[in-house]
Formats: structure tokens, sequence, C-alpha cells
């Protein structure tokens, strides 16, 4: 069976855990969870990042940061993994939940000013398969309403729009690094910062509510409880495993977005009859992440992947949409969202990791283009 994901490793994750753990310091902020910092902040230009054990974490501090209170309005995407609005609804707000485009999965910005209310607080974009949304149009509007962006780029790191590494264009945004991503720590994520205001109190947050980070940096002469917070910090031995991750990360994406090209050039040659391929804007990137295919039909995707089992390629479907989720559906306000739902039932991730053979994809693709042709 060709898997869906299979975690790479550079060779060096072990040995720099071992460094971690004689170092005498393995719980969290020492010399590798800084090292890994300072990499984001010099490479993308963040004014302040902080390692998480999640992009969950990250989330939450996001929600922390943004002030969400009981009443607070926050806009997201339907379709998106479960953190994003959790996170929000954790600190009390109503999430009103936006549709995609109808021809890719990003939030449709057209239809973000009609969802504003004096409420609103924060709009949440989340940067599927590595793809920018359309960012111009939502900071004009964060700007209009005075409103907070943060970007959910748990998916989209070395990706970019109009030239602008994706989660510094917000005020805020978040990243993983668990095990299906391009980069990995097993778990973990982090928090990027772009406006100066919040860097301070980040800190503070991810440090239990204390300002021990200052105390250790020798700019106060004691630390104490003097905000909310949690143990948002992850230890050094998943900051020293990422970091032999982040010295391979070009060589990472480059295999990547081979893969990834590979799949799209060799489907529009063969021009697809009843799968829709991944939109790319101009105005952004593809970072190899995923590579999904959208059936034109809901009830051709089921057995299409039934037929990839049977062919020894182990394909999956990805989100549900949220607002039809059990959850939160008696708090929707019953909007039908028919983008999110298409995609919900319709959208089929194909395997794309750094291992994956010459040999197996031509596998892959040489079965989907056959049953294509194939089908009714």
């Amino acid at each position: 069976m060709i898997p869906f994901n299979k975690p790479f490793l550079t060779g060096k994750e072990t040995q720099y855990i071992e460094e971690a753990v004689a170092s005498g310091k393995i719980s969290g902020n020492g010399m590798f969870t800084k090292r890994c910092q300072t990499f984001f902040e010099d490479s993308y230009g963040f004014k302040k990042c902080l390692l998480t054990t999640s992009c969950t974490d990250a989330l939450e501090m996001c929600a922390i940061l943004s002030d969400i209170r009981p009443g607070d309005e926050v806009i997201i995407p339907s379709y998106t993994f479960v953190s994003t609005a959790l996170a929000f609804v954790r600190q009390g707000a109503k999430i009103v939940f936006a549709d995609s485009y109808n021809d890719n999965p990003n939030i449709d910005h057209h239809t973000v000013e009609a969802l504003i209310t004096k409420q609103t607080k924060a709009i949440v974009v989340v940067h599927y398969a590595g793809i920018a949304c359309e960012m111009d149009s939502i900071m004009t509007l964060a700007e209009k309403y005075n409103l907070l962006v943060i970007e959910d780029a748990a998916q989209a790191i070395d990706s970019y729009y109009k030239g602008k590494p994706l989660g510094t264009i917000g005020h805020m945004s978040t990243f993983s690094f668990h095990e299906t991503k391009n980069i990995i720590a097993g778990e973990g994520g982090m928090l990027g910062i772009n406006d100066d205001k919040y860097v301070e109190r980040a800190e503070i947050i991810w440090e239990k509510g204390t300002n021990r980070s200052q105390f250790f940096r020798g700019e106060i002469n004691k630390y104490g409880w003097i905000d909310t917070g949690s143990s948002f910090l992850p230890s050094e031995v998943i900051a020293a495993f990422l970091w032999a991750q982040l010295e391979n990360l070009q060589n990472i994406q480059t295999k990547r977005k081979l893969i990834w090209n590979r799949y799209y050039n060799e489907f529009k040659t063969a021009n697809l009859k009843h799968f829709n391929l991944p939109i790319v804007p101009k105005y952004g990137s593809q970072n190899g992440h995923l590579f999904y295919l959208v059936s034109t039909k809901p009830e051709y995707r089921d057995g299409f992947i039934k037929h990839l089992k049977t062919e020894d390629i182990h394909a999956v479907f990805h989100y549900l949409s949220l607002h039809a989720s059990d959850y939160y559906y008696e708090k929707h306000d019953h909007r039908v969202l028919p983008n999110s739902d298409n995609f919900t039932d319709c959208l089929i991730r194909l395997p794309l990791f750094f291992e994956l053979s010459d040999n197996n994809l031509k596998h892959i693709i040489k079965t989907i283009i056959a049953y294509d042709k194939n089908m009714a």
C-alpha cells in the first residue's frame, strides 16, 4: 500500500535530541527553541516567533491576545480543521462561518463584509493547502472596521502572497509541525506576531501568565503571575527535532513541489473529465503541502477512493464543514454554505510525501487517468 503520508527524517533529529538532553536544559525555551524561532524571524520577517506544542495552542494564544470575550464574533471559513474555530469558542466567541470560493477551498473574500457586525472582533483566514487567501481585500476590510486578522497558516510554511511570506501579513499567524506537514516535529506549532504591541504579552501568555522570560533575560529581578496564560511552550526535545528539519527546509520543499507539479501537469495534460485540479491564483504559490482533486459529483468520490485502495493507493477526503458539525449546528445561523459543503463531499487528497518514489508516483497517476477515462 502506498501510504497517504510518511514522515521524513533528515538523519539528525536524534543527534540534536541527544545534544539537548546532554545540555542539561530539556524544558522549554532553551537553545534549540531560540534557534528555531530566530530562523523564522530572520528568514521570513516576523516581528516575533514563539514555538508552541501545537498549532491549536498557537491559535488559543491568538484568541487570548485578541482579547476575545463572550459575545464577540469571529469570522472563520467553515471548511477548515476544528482547531481554527475551537480556540475562539473556548474564549466565548460566536463563530460566524464564511463560505469558500466555488473553485478553491479558501475563504471567499467577497462574502466577508456582509458578515461583519458591531460585535465582530476578528477575521481568521486559512491558507488551505498552502495556497494564499486574497489578503489585500481581507486587510482592507480589517482596517475599515478595525478588526484583527489572524492567518491560520498551519499548512502554509514557505508559501507566498504577492511575494510576501504567508503568516507575515495579518496581525498574528499560526503554523503546524504535525507529522503530516512539510516540516515536522511529531507534534508542535508556532505563533507568529507581526504587530509589536502583542509581543510582550504573548511571551507572558506563553509562560503561564508570568514574566519569566524577562526574568531569564535579566530585564527584571524577579518574576510573578501577571496575566492569564498556559504552558504553551514545547520541550527542547521537540525543538531539537524541529531544528533538524529546518536545516533541510529548502531540500524538502524542492522535492515536495516537484511531486505537486508532476501531479498537476500530468493530470492537466490528460484532461481529466470527472475531477477538477487545484486552483493556484496568480497572487499565490503552492508549497507542495498537499495535492487534491475535486470530483465533479459527490457520488464519484467514495467509489474513486475505494478503487485506489484496490490499487494499493491510500487516498483520503478532508474536512467536514464546521457549520454542519454536531457541536455547532444549532449555534450556526443556518445560512447555506454550498461551496464548503461541496468540498466536504468531493475533495480527495492524494499521497504526497518526501520519499514518494518515482515508480509509485507513476502508478498513482496512471491509475487515476485510467479510472477517469473508464468512468461512464
